[in-house]
């Protein structure tokens, strides 16, 4: 009997916030680990790609949602849809598509039946190479909604293309904060590497969502970046980490180093960034290794 094929394991890095450093991990992890697939799941404000430089290979519109699209031939301006809309969104049959909550209630409110509720194109997601290897990712459209539909599209074809090239990992950048989007990058994955600062919205943060991992019953590890720049709120998340149990795998220092290696398109590992290019390798070995 032919031996059953093992799927890919997933890493999802997170943080609870924006500007910790999440995009920087991810790459640096990109290039250090074999076989891998990676996939941005930031698709609010992907920004993997500056740094990976990926070659479109594939790419496919996202329909997040519907719009409502009224016949101005067959209207009759009687101003129903005006006086159901309660965010006010549409006058005299045109549509303002930023106000509307695609509610669809103009539709159904309208005698003449003249508005009709269309798929919209939100956004485009894409699969690509890079230096090293393949990267699913997506584009979102200004103000539109659904990412985390978004997001649950990108982790899909991540795992196609993890499975078609017998890829051992999958290694997913995760949008910032625990809402829709970032359960939407938790749900099934493997692991979950938390990455914080030592602030003190950075601590906060940091403990919701490693509640929002315990949610999932996901097994989860943290690091601290910047750890120097404040070592009494270092030493509090090291309190909290070694109170709840939780695995701290490293701490990395602040050196302007890193923005300069992010400005040129490179990982710090490429630059070889002292003193944090081994600490990210030590927390590499400590999430990666079995």
């Amino acid at each position: 009997m032919a031996e059953a094929k093992t799927s890919p394991r997933q890493l999802t890095i997170i943080s609870g916030k924006g500007g910790t450093g999440k995009t920087t991990l991810t790459a640096a992890f990109a290039q250090l680990t074999e076989n891998k697939v990676m996939a941005d799941c930031d698709v609010d404000a992907a920004d993997l790609h500056l740094i990976l430089e990926p070659t479109i290979k594939k790419s496919v519109p996202f329909y997040g949602g519907r719009n409502p699209v009224v016949d101005l031939d067959a209207c009759t301006k009687c101003g129903v849809c005006t006086e159901v809309c309660r965010f006010g969104a549409i006058h005299d049959g045109v549509v303002d598509l930023f106000a509307c909550d695609h509610c669809a209630l103009c539709a159904h409110a309208c005698p003449e039946q003249v508005i009709k509720m269309e798929d919209a194109h939100s956004g485009d997601w894409f699969v690509s190479e890079t230096r090293f290897g393949p990267m699913v990712h997506a584009r979102l459209g200004i103000a539109e909604e659904n990412s985390g539909k978004l997001v649950t599209m990108v982790r899909k074809e991540a795992m196609e293309v993890a499975k078609k090239g017998s890829r051992s990992w999958i290694i997913i950048d995760g949008p910032p904060g625990v809402g829709c989007p970032v359960t939407a990058s938790l749900a099934g994955v493997d692991k979950v590497l938390v990455i914080t600062e030592p602030t003190l919205s950075g601590i906060h943060d940091m403990e919701r969502v490693l509640s929002l991992a315990t949610h999932f019953n996901i097994p989860a590890q943290v690091c601290i970046n910047k750890f120097d720049i404040h070592l009494a709120n270092t030493r509090q998340i090291e309190a909290y980490c070694l109170e709840k149990g939780i695995e701290l795998v490293g701490k990395i220092p602040f050196h302007r180093g890193v923005i300069e290696a992010m400005v040129n398109g490179k990982t710090v590992i490429e630059t070889d960034v002292p003193e944090v290019a081994p600490a990210i390798h030590q927390i590499w070995e400590r999430v990666m290794g079995e």
